[in-house]
């Protein structure tokens, strides 16, 4: 199973550990477009300060993020899974998984990343700010930078398996799986059972739940009716839609009866 995740928009800090060795992430044929942007990104931010933090969208209480930035190649490094907080990641509480779902979450969490592209959890990356949706000066839209290097590298770490594709329409524009592939691809809704409006704020805390349930019972489906049966199983009330044609993914409403 490969659960593709979002990032989040706020990160703990780097902390004092070693800077980053881009050479050690995951995913290595990503390798050049992460530098690329990587180069593109603390250029622009040490560089006019102003300039910097209207390309990423930043408030004047943001200003901080343009000078972390700059210094990302000198800053210290954390495994991923620390450093994305927020809603989702609250609710999945890596930290206080047993130590065969951490080692799950290892193997099956991918985060999607303007900056990174995708990294494991566990790969060691510093805090930065830039989304997907940013437009750099040198390289335009972000999602379009990753396209193709996220076309040859994402379907090998699908593998055959369940991908449960949990990203926001923003990190889902950077790779959509084609083919066999989107057949065994589940998307995911969360619904307000009594009035079935989609939440938004708890949407992201009922998949970092979701998450940590399948990560915590230890299953594998293999493919999205397997998923709605444990899901099932586990407790969730979920209405799965399969596709009307090969080569589309699963579409699955979660319905939640109590908003939190």
């Amino acid at each position: 199973m490969l659960v593709l995740l979002p990032p989040s928009e706020g990160k703990a800090s780097s902390g004092r550990g070693a800077p980053l060795k881009p050479e050690s992430l995951s995913l290595p044929g990503l390798a050049g477009a992460r530098e690329a942007v990587l180069g593109e990104l603390v250029e622009l931010c040490a560089g006019d300060e102003e300039k910097a933090r209207e390309v990423l969208g930043l408030s004047e209480g943001l200003r901080g993020e343009v000078a972390k930035n700059a210094g990302l190649r000198a800053a210290g490094a954390r495994p991923a899974g620390e450093i994305y907080t927020g809603v989702l990641y609250d609710a999945l509480d890596l930290a206080s998984l047993d130590a065969a779902a951490k080692r799950r979450a290892a193997r099956s969490l991918l985060v999607f990343s303007g900056l990174w592209g995708a990294v494991r959890v566990s790969d060691r990356i510093p805090s930065y700010r830039c989304s997907m949706g940013v437009k750099l000066p040198g390289l335009g839209a972000l999602s379009g930078h990753w396209r193709a290097p996220m076309a040859e590298v994402l379907p090998e770490a699908a593998g055959d398996g369940l991908v449960l594709d949990l990203r926001s329409a923003a990190y889902a524009a950077a790779w959509k799986p084609k083919g066999e592939i989107a057949g065994r691809t589940a998307t995911v809704r969360v619904l307000h059972a009594p009035t079935r409006k989609v939440v938004s704020h708890f949407n992201k805390a009922t998949k970092g739940r979701i998450v940590r349930s399948l990560l915590s019972a230890g299953g594998a489906p293999k493919d999205p009716a397997e998923l709605v049966a444990a899901l099932r199983d586990l407790g969730y009330q979920v209405e799965a839609e399969a596709p009307g044609r090969a080569g589309k993914p699963w579409s699955l409403d979660v319905l939640v009866e109590e908003i939190h």
